[in-house]
């Protein structure tokens, strides 16, 4: 919670900010290495590390009522747990963008990306969620399922505004030195420029398959990567590990989004109507 996104510093470029996961209770994370960096990216293994839903509503309100939009990442964890993180977020439903609901972190135990494996499950944690919370509920998908069009259907039904696809990819690294693997847990979430084609082809699956707005994540680090994300359907972009190069990146990737916008003489509603064949985006019937 940098002060300086919500004072106006490095907030150019920015629709909103998202936190990282809060959990009904609060989380050390995982021991042992966090972070490692490989070719073109880093491998992650925070293991949902916060303060926990009390305290980030007694001291972040502050935060949230800055001139920054907040999306706020809730774990998905028992359901009980679940729903009284998202009951004590309530009071200042009006003030957030949004709950991104985390069905997809791929280092945490108790849930994690297990919810977002299989459409019934990942339906299931979406109605939880949506018993207690009338907000906007976005749901964060995990890049590990097997079949992402039919997990993104079944949270559609499920009731979900909108669709974050999705986390990182699964990976890991060997400790050449100890000869032994550099994460406690052994496996690690893979980010940054190294998966952004797998994102993009992630993007392109999930927002043909549901008529809610699908948000793209993955690896995006410059103005066109960003195009190529809005004109696979995505109708907005989180960025993440691109923070790690340059704390401005969200200035400097919509700069050269205005820029490539200009030459092409479009907007933003331009790509977002459109695939990359040029031809109209299907527009798919709301499931009842």
């Amino acid at each position: 919670y940098d002060p300086r996104f919500w004072s106006g510093d490095l907030s150019a470029g920015l629709g909103a900010a998202c936190t990282k996961a809060i959990s009904r209770h609060g989380r050390q994370g995982n021991s042992g290495a966090r972070l490692w960096e490989t070719p073109s990216g880093v491998l992650n293994s925070i293991g949902l590390q916060n303060e926990g839903v009390l305290r980030f509503v007694e001291h972040q309100c502050a935060v949230v009522s800055g001139g920054v939009p907040v999306v706020v990442n809730v774990v998905m964890e028992a359901p009980e747990e679940t729903q009284e993180t998202l009951q004590m977020l309530a009071p200042m439903a009006d003030r957030l963008a949004a709950v991104e609901l985390n069905i997809s972190c791929p280092n945490a135990d108790r849930g994690g990306m297990a919810w977002g494996l299989s459409p019934d499950s990942a339906a299931e944690a979406t109605r939880i969620a949506r018993q207690v919370w009338k907000g906007r509920l976005w749901v964060k998908m995990t890049p590990q399922t097997g079949d992402p069009e039919a997990v993104a259907r079944a949270i559609e039904r499920a009731e979900a505004d909108a669709l974050v696809a999705g986390n990182t990819w699964l990976g890991m690294a060997m400790d050449t030195e100890t000869q032994r693997p550099s994460f406690e847990r052994v496996f690690a979430g893979l980010s940054g420029p190294a998966v952004f084609p797998l994102a993009l082809r992630w993007v392109w699956q999930v927002s043909h398959a549901v008529s809610i707005p699908t948000i793209g994540c993955g690896g995006v680090c410059d103005g066109l990567q960003a195009a190529s994300m809005l004109l696979a359907g995505a109708r907005a972009v989180e960025l993440g590990t691109a923070f790690f190069r340059n704390l401005n990146a969200p200035a400097a990737i919509s700069a050269e989004l205005e820029a490539y916008l200009r030459e092409k003489g479009q907007n933003v509603s331009d790509l977002t109507e459109k695939n990359v064949t040029g031809l109209p985006r299907e527009r798919k019937e709301r499931a009842p």
